[in-house]
């Protein structure tokens, strides 16, 4: 009976690890969508570099708000499953709206729903699959969900179906047909993930609610403060690679549009490969060490982009440098996850998401956007280089979470004891 327990637990460990991995995929394939059609929007309706800008920040700015309030709603009513489902209907359908937009300011309303309804989705995700994952495997399943359903679906797929459907059908068919995964998914939440994971054998039967935790309590937290501004520094990073490089690389390095595909798949395959590789490397040799190597890597990115002109080359490079979002899910998720009591959980991680994104990834492109309409777009990339450097700073300050790295040097510390 223990061993099927044990059984019924990994099944459905696994079965939620499939759907949290597509729910947040397709939220990243929305996000991602406007970026690739940037090109496609600028020749029909107009749009400056600030106003692309403005575009990616309001999804953030409104997607953080979202984040910190499902978060704590969250702790404080006990529930993640109800507000996963309406977050990820709503997400699907306000994407769709973009497609229906004649201008800058529809966009721009359109994109400032998206984010309020995505941003309640990564917090849900993350804490249902904190609590249904094995200690061994926590990092691993967090990076899965995270980190590489990002990447395979917004990273790999969005360049290459989004940019098709643009050339094919136009860019407001490739906003439409994002409604119908959407949907798909949250039937299958619905139908299929459990409010409170199956109890294991090692595990208590009955184990009563965790007590709420004061938000005051939260921030005094050493890795949660820290995390939060690693979080301002990374998602600078990213929000600007993202938002930038496709026209990045069209008008300054004058790729084809095929070309720039390539080069965004490239970045696809690191995100992928890295969403995975670096938090199931940090289970072993610790959060902190894995956050400040893979960073160091990532300050790299930006730089490339800048220097190197061979669209082969600097798809190889951006394998080998894009390495920031497997660090994600460790500053945004694993390391608060092991840091606060459970039943403040979705508040810490709604907490950190919601501080990166209103500095990250609101602010920041509306900057960026602004600079690069004043010196050029290479302006945007040096910016991006130096949030990843101030990550590297921030992460030495860290204090170690992983169990196995815990638990080494607690029998470390024992048997010098004992000599």
């Amino acid at each position: 009976m223990n061993d099927n327990t044990d059984r019924q637990a990994a099944r459905y460990e696994n079965r939620l690890l499939l759907i949290l991995f597509l729910a947040f995929g397709f939220v990243f394939f929305d996000r991602q969508a406007l970026a690739f059609l940037a090109p496609y929007i600028d020749a029909d309706i107009g749009l400056t570099n600030a106003q692309l800008g403005t575009l990616s920040g309001v999804l953030a700015l409104t997607w953080a708000v979202a984040g910190m309030v499902a978060g704590r709603l969250s702790d404080r009513i006990g529930r993640r499953k109800p507000i996963l489902i309406v977050a990820v209907v709503l997400f699907s359908l306000f994407s769709s709206v973009s497609g229906l937009m004649a201008g800058f300011a529809g966009l721009l309303a359109a994109r400032a729903l998206m984010g309020a309804s995505e941003g309640a989705v990564l917090p849900m995700a993350q804490s249902l699959m904190a609590e249904a994952s094995r200690e061994n495997r926590r990092g691993l399943n967090m990076g899965l969900v995270q980190g590489s359903s990002a990447g395979l679906l917004g990273g790999i797929l969005a360049p290459i179906v989004v940019v098709w459907l643009a050339e094919s059908y136009g860019w407001r068919t490739a906003f439409y047909v994002t409604i119908i995964p959407g949907l798909l998914i949250a039937a299958w939440i619905a139908k299929s993930v459990k409010e409170r994971p199956p109890v294991r054998r090692q595990e208590t039967a009955g184990e009563p609610a965790p007590p709420k935790t004061p938000l005051s309590e939260v921030i005094k937290l050493r890795n949660v403060v820290l995390c939060m501004l690693i979080a301002c520094c990374y998602l600078t990073w990213f929000i600007i690679l993202i938002t930038f490089t496709p026209s990045y690389l069209t008008q300054v390095k004058g790729f084809e549009p095929g070309a720039m595909s390539g080069v965004m798949t490239c970045l696809g395959v690191a995100w992928v490969l890295w969403g995975f590789l670096t938090p199931g490397i940090s289970d072993r040799i610790g959060r902190k060490p894995a956050l400040i190597g893979f960073s160091c890597l990532a300050v790299l990115c930006p730089f490339a982009l800048v220097f190197v002109d061979n669209p082969v080359l600097l798809g190889a490079l951006m394998v080998l440098t894009y390495t920031g979002l497997g660090c994600f899910t460790l500053f945004m998720a694993t390391i608060p996850a092991e840091t606060v009591p459970r039943g403040a959980l979705a508040t810490a991680l709604g907490l950190i998401m919601g501080v990166g994104e209103l500095a990250g990834g609101f602010l920041a492109p509306v900057i960026a956007g602004w600079a690069s309409d004043q010196w050029g777009l290479s302006t945007a990339m040096f910016i991006a280089a130096g949030g990843a450097v101030l990550v590297v700073a921030l992460s030495f300050g860290l204090r170690e979470t992983a169990p196995a790295v815990l638990r080494r040097r607690s029998l470390g510390v024992q048997a010098t004891v004992e000599a």
